[in-house]
């Protein structure tokens, strides 16, 4: 069985792994790419293999960089199964249609405001492509065993990083030999996750490094919200909160209006604006019994927050003038309505914008993360006289630490260890980490890479 490295690496984003031996190809993960331009590209290039030569799909995780690029896939001739656990189809169902519309929308405001360098601008893929894609998955539920082609034989289990993230084994029957992708794997005490469940076995190992070279800190991120927040307050400011819509969204409504429960800060108005956000945070509340929060917890969520659905509400609220926190989406400040927000906000010294986990470089985020003092949104430049905070204590992703006691908490005895989906740097050194706590033969391989497993 071979392994090729079609995406994730060198780069946090395009998670794309391909399996194969003489007769079967399955794809592990089929991720967009995000961030700096030159990333941005591959999404337009030919895909490395052809499409219809790939036999079935398994997915970890709903996230975009896992799964946005499954529309065009299709849409380019892949004709069979996408298999995922039942919460990553449920917001699937939620992601890539919006995910559509934001290409379209996109595309027709490029055009309309003419700042695209192409004259008639066409997104990756439509809602319809999305829908289209969405008929060909199959869910299934953690732990269970599953045949996706003949001689592979397919395992999720727990990652804890959001609603539905898992690890995938692959157990390669004709040779005994097990391959394991960590996806995304969460932290060991976050605010509304599970830990990670332990990997017990592994002849190859495929870990994500987005943390490798950093770690969290001691800081308290509740602590650290209702900081941010009371002061922003006294001065008679907005709070904006960037945010993924799926996982961190949930995370920080739970946060506020327990800090609000709590009387940590006021009782501000909150505010939801992103529809996927909306939709992915009632799917949340659903599937209470696979995160920590009660249903009752969910039910505060959902009575305590204004959900903003409509276009002409999301207007409304950008011309609000009154202390209130607003989370919307996207969590980079790629896209969506954020950057309206962003807009009305960034050149206010009263307002905070708080980014909460890693900015991919080259997003909007990560350039305003960095301290820059105008920052270009459709077309124009903005000044940047609002506080600018990044809370990575509510990140979803482990540190190096975290990572490292959850590879030691299984009965792992890896033979060879490849370390993907990390920027350049944070990989290599995760690498080390490995190689020096447990003496596994780690590398961090390149760009379609193929190696025999």
């Amino acid at each position: 069985m071979k392994l090729r490295f079609l995406g994730g690496t060198g780069t946090v984003t395009g998670s794309r792994y391909l399996l194969s031996d003489e007769n079967h190809r399955v794809l592990v993960d089929c991720g967009m790419y995000q961030g700096v331009k030159t990333l941005r590209r591959r999404n337009w290039a030919k895909f490395p293999v052809d499409p219809s030569t790939i036999d079935a799909v398994v997915v970890t995780h709903a996230h975009i960089d896992h799964t946005g690029y499954l529309p065009a896939l299709v849409k380019h001739g892949f004709k069979g199964t996408i298999y995922c656990t039942r919460g990553t189809h449920d917001l699937c169902k939620v992601l890539l249609p919006d995910a559509g519309y934001l290409q379209e929308e996109d595309a027709k405001y490029a055009y309309r405001k003419k700042f695209s360098r192409h004259k008639h601008p066409e997104p990756l893929f439509t809602v319809q492509d999305a829908w289209e894609a969405l008929k060909q998955f199959k869910s299934l539920d953690y732990h269970q065993t599953f045949e996706p082609v003949k001689g592979f034989e397919v395992t999720f289990t727990p990652a804890g990083h959001i609603l539905g993230s898992a690890c995938v084994h692959v157990r390669y029957k004709p040779h005994n030999r097990t391959v394991v992708f960590s996806g995304d794997v969460g932290r060991q005490d976050d605010l509304i996750m599970r830990p990670p469940e332990p990997i017990q076995k592994a002849d190859v190992l495929v870990c994500e490094s987005t943390y490798g070279d950093r770690l969290h800190g001691d800081t308290d991120p509740e602590t650290e919200l209702a900081e941010i927040v009371n002061t922003t307050v006294s001065r008679g400011g907005i709070v904006l909160i960037p945010s993924f819509a799926v996982g961190r969204a949930q995370m920080l409504l739970y946060a506020i209006h327990k800090l609000m429960r709590e009387d940590r800060i006021p009782r501000l108005p909150v505010f939801l604006n992103s529809p996927m956000a909306i939709k992915a945070t009632e799917i949340f509340c659903r599937y209470h019994k696979e995160h920590k929060l009660s249903a009752q917890q969910c039910e505060v969520i959902d009575s305590h927050t204004e959900f903003v659905r409509t276009v002409d509400e999301s207007i409304k609220l950008n011309s609000a003038r009154y202390p209130c926190i607003i989370v919307s989406a996207s969590g980079m400040a790629s896209g969506g309505r954020v950057l309206h927000h962003l807009k009305t906000l960034l050149p206010n010294h009263r307002n905070s914008v708080v980014f909460a986990g890693f900015q991919a470089p080259g997003t909007r985020g990560d350039r305003l993360v960095a301290g820059v003092d105008k920052v270009r949104i459709h077309g124009e430049y903005w000044p940047v006289r609002a506080t600018i905070h990044n809370m990575n204590s509510l990140s979803a992703h482990g540190d190096y630490n975290e990572l490292l006691h959850w590879l030691e908490q299984g009965s792992l005895q890896p033979s060879k260890v490849y370390v993907t989906h990390g920027e350049m740097l944070a990989s290599d050194i995760m690498r080390k980490r490995i190689q020096d706590k447990f003496g596994w033969d780690a590398e961090v391989p390149d760009l379609f890479d193929e190696v025999e497993v």
